[in-house]
């Protein structure tokens, strides 16, 4: 694979109907610029799951750019992509650092469950590159993907309210961060109202800043430069109790293949191309980074929804555009000043933004239902939708010596348990089963 692109047209213009194919490029500078407004564009949503998980941002953005450059590699730079922090794993990373000191929490554990999904992700990828995702459709149809991903956002609503009520402001920045988001996203177009959550943010912390709620204290004395604050994965063979973690991360990897999946089929449409044979690849990429993070300290990735808007909005699906920005992000990641600025943003700006997102990530599970036209009025879809949710809400949790079960395991196991059960024996019973043509859209963080 030759990393070289052919010059689009002069270099500087995009004729109105044009697009700039993932083999050009524009002018260097140009490119460069598309590049940093692609990070501009993963920033907000990336470094959100540090915040939450207490994770290192400088790891995370050292990660994210690492793996942007492989996913390029591996996909044979056919496929634009920006791999960002995955909304779906901060409920699993909070269940395996619970119960610790809430200051210092042993992310090591965390770091196990995702390095295992990361693996499993790689293995998952290199089946489907050779035998193609007919087997993935047929295991999780879109009633179940899009009961799976709903429940994944719905199960976080607690965390927002502890956020919400963490000070005696909390809740007064939080209501300023939620109606900046909302006011920006209504009255700005293009790009700006797809960055209204980091926006929303910089309002959010201005406001807490001048309330008081801000500690600059360690900003001030971070260097410029250093090396990302990488931590080690837990040990499974000295701590056997990593192993009971891995239920409550399993159900990631639905989300992840819904995620890369969604991904290539939506930019294989607005490249009018056929990309479908590149899931594999997709996979296998998402994979490897998720695993690479794991070893080293951060969180897991998966293809970025607000990058593809961004390719949308400019028309230009150049992969130079992606080099740049994993290169900026790696950069980025040595500077500890930004990660401890990124810390400082309080819990209720947290709470103002959260209150949205994780509606948000639940919601996409409800568009993957009627992109793919699941028929609720059949009680087989009814139930396989309605029984998990409730539990992965209400965070049911089961304990079978050292391995733990919490609401999202638990969720995921019921959402297919109960379609396959239930139409099993319609099927014996011979009553009617109908299910629609699984295609599976969405990403988690949008």
């Amino acid at each position: 694979m030759a990393l070289t692109w052919k010059q689009h047209g002069d270099g500087a213009h995009v004729a109105p109907e044009a697009i700039v194919l993932p083999e050009e490029r524009l002018s260097w500078l140009r490119t460069i610029g598309f590049g940093a407004q692609h990070v501009v564009a993963m920033f907000g949503a990336t470094f959100l799951v540090p915040l939450l998980t207490g994770f290192s941002p400088t790891a995370t953005l050292f990660f994210s750019g690492l793996g942007t450059l492989l996913f390029l590699l591996i996909t044979g730079n056919r496929l634009p992509s920006y791999l960002g922090s995955s909304f779906a794993f901060i409920a699993p990373i909070l269940a395996a650092t619970a119960g610790g000191d809430p200051e210092n929490p042993d992310l090591g554990r965390a770091s196990f469950g995702i390095l295992a999904i990361g693996v499993l992700m790689a293995i998952v990828g290199l089946i489907v590159h050779r035998f193609g995702s007919g087997w993935i459709n047929a295991l999780m149809p879109p009633v179940v993907m899009g009961a799976i991903v709903a429940l994944i956002g719905f199960n976080l609503a607690p965390a927002v309210k502890n956020n919400w009520n963490a000070t005696e402001l909390s809740g007064w920045v939080a209501l300023i961060t939620i109606t900046a988001v909302l006011l920006i996203t209504v009255l700005f177009r293009g790009l700006l109202g797809r960055l209204s959550i980091v926006l929303g943010m910089v309002v959010g912390y201005i406001s807490a800043a001048f309330m008081g709620e801000v500690d600059f204290s360690k900003v001030g004395d971070a260097p410029w430069l250093g090396l990302p604050s990488f931590h080690a994965v837990g040990n499974p063979f000295a701590d056997p109790t990593l192993w009971g973690l891995l239920p409550a991360f399993l159900p990631v990897v639905l989300v992840l293949i819904a995620e890369n999946v969604g991904h290539v089929k939506s930019v294989g449409l607005m490249v009018k191309r056929d990309l479908d044979p590149l899931t594999g690849r997709a996979l296998l990429a998402d994979g490897v980074s998720t695993m690479l993070a794991g070893f080293g300290g951060g969180s897991g990735t998966t293809t970025y929804g607000e990058n593809i808007g961004v390719m949308a909005a400019t028309r230009v699906y150049s992969t130079a555009a992606y080099w740049v920005a994993g290169l900026f992000a790696v950069l980025l990641s040595f500077s500890p000043k930004v990660g401890e600025i990124i810390f400082s943003v309080p819990s209720g700006v947290l709470a103002g933004v959260t209150v949205a997102l994780y509606g948000l990530i639940g919601l996409i599970g409800v568009k993957i239902w009627i992109d793919n036209g699941v028929d609720f009025s059949k009680p087989i879809n009814q139930f396989s939708a309605a029984v998990p949710l409730i539990v992965g809400i209400a965070d049911f949790t089961v304990q079978i010596g050292s391995v733990l079960f919490n609401g999202i395991a638990l969720g995921t196991i019921a959402a297919v348990a109960v379609y396959h059960l239930m139409r099993g024996l319609a099927k014996v019973r011979g009553g009617e089963v109908q299910v629609a043509d699984p295609v599976v859209t969405g990403a988690t963080r949008d």
